[in-house]
């Protein structure tokens, strides 16, 4: 087996020690969940030895070496990352031609199965037994016949007796007539004599009329008061009596009395002389040119705003790169699928600070740039997204930025170099 000899020749890389940003702890949950998925491979390798076809197992094989590609290398197994990555081609291989069965296809995922779990330091799971397939077989045009059951027979129909030729028909038999008894009349029924209908309630005695109030006494008529008599007019006093040749020194005619003289008229006062003041000096002090502004700044993200959104559908990957988000206190958003993703990234109100989505190009349902291509379109600029992928070619990358991606990471990611560019993206 050609690719049997390829996939060995990876295993000559020497590994790679877990980073030390890697918390006690994190690496075993890891080779814990890999444990689990080492049982279900080993499952599919004997599914595929009973039916190389089948499509579902293959389908299932190249999506589980596509996640530990992806992830092992970022807990330190660059060697199991390179295994998974030639077994992750060799079944996309398998799921484009199910037909082609040339290769053992069971065995090969075998041993994939037993070089992984070498590299990982596991056990080999034993693989539980398959359960049985139901065969369901169309019986037989004779085993249909013999089954079915026969159809009844028709019923005989009663022989009948032929009459004599000279037979007279048969009399009519008359039944006695018996007499009735004439039926005792009966007596009709009573009738029932009405209920006694009880006395109407005597209406209640009338109660007398109250007395009427006495009118109180008037007082009698006052006569008008009689006005007070009106007083006569005294007459004017009469003019002295003066004697003949006599004259009265104050009874003067206007036209022989002399006007008085009017008062001179007042000359308004002078206005107090103006004093002219000399202009104020004003002293000349050289001009100080104001620091140009500053440029506006980028605005505050509020506490609810993410900072860094996180689409990957790889639950080992994502806890890896959860833990070093929290641990250099950035606020952030986790989703497993590009559908949840992108209902939730279109309703969110980013208040203009754009976080950064790093996103996985293969996700389930909907993929990267189904999701890139949703949110150009209906948010524009909201957002800058991070493509992160197994194919880090260069075909692959131009297709990335062309599409509006702000820059890629390519995986097995290194946390420490994933959190120093998330640090150059955000602005701290």
């Amino acid at each position: 087996m050609a690719f049997s000899g390829a996939l060995s020749n990876l295993g000559t890389v020497a590994q790679v020690p877990a980073p030390d940003e890697l918390p006690p702890g994190l690496r075993e949950e890891y080779l814990a969940g890999m444990r689990a998925t080492l049982g279900m491979l080993a499952a599919i390798a004997k599914r595929l030895a009973a039916a190389g076809s089948d499509r579902e197992a293959l389908e299932t094989l190249r999506r589980e070496a596509h996640k530990i590609h992806g992830s092992a290398g970022s807990f330190g197994f660059m060697e199991a990352s390179r295994l998974a990555a030639g077994m992750e081609v060799t079944a996309k291989d398998w799921v484009a031609r199910p037909g082609d069965t040339d290769m053992d296809r069971g065995g090969l995922a075998g041993w994939f199965v037993t070089r992984l779990a070498e590299m990982l330091k596991l056990e080999v799971p034993e693989a539980p037994a398959p359960p049985p397939r139901l065969i369901i077989r169309r019986p037989s045009a004779a085993q249909k016949a013999a089954a079915s059951p026969a159809p009844p027979s028709k019923p005989l129909a009663p022989a009948t007796r032929p009459e004599p030729p000279h037979a007279s028909p048969p009399r009519p038999q008359v039944a006695p007539v018996v007499p009735r008894r004439p039926s005792q009349p009966q007596s009709a029924p009573r009738p029932t004599p009405p209920a006694p209908t009880p006395p109407a309630p005597k209406p209640p005695p009338k109660a007398a009329p109250p007395p009427r109030p006495k009118a109180a006494p008037q007082p009698p008529p006052q006569s008008a008061p009689t006005p007070p008599p009106k007083a006569e007019p005294k007459p004017p006093p009469k003019p002295p009596q003066v004697a003949d040749g006599e004259s009265i020194p104050w009874l003067v005619s206007p036209e022989e009395s002399t006007p008085a003289k009017r008062p001179p008229a007042a000359t308004p006062p002078k206005p107090p002389p103006q004093v002219v003041q000399p202009p104020p000096v004003v002293e000349q002090r050289p001009v100080v040119e104001s620091p140009p502004t500053a440029p506006p700044s980028v605005p505050e993200a509020a506490p609810t705003v993410p900072e860094i959104i996180l689409v990957e559908d790889d639950p080992a990957l994502a806890d890896l790169l959860e833990y070093g988000l929290r641990a250099r206190g950035y606020r952030f958003l986790s989703y497993r699928n590009g559908s949840d993703a992108l209902r939730e990234l279109l309703a969110l109100e980013v208040a203009g600070t754009r976080p950064v989505v790093l996103l996985d190009v293969d996700l389930p349902g909907l993929d990267g740039y189904s999701v890139l291509n949703a949110l150009e379109r209906d948010r524009p600029g909201a957002f800058r997204v991070v493509f992160t992928t197994v194919h880090g070619g260069e075909a692959e990358q131009l297709r990335g930025l062309e599409a509006g991606a702000l820059d890629y990471l390519v995986k097995p990611i290194s946390l420490r170099v994933a959190l120093e560019k998330i640090r150059r993206w955000v602005g701290r």
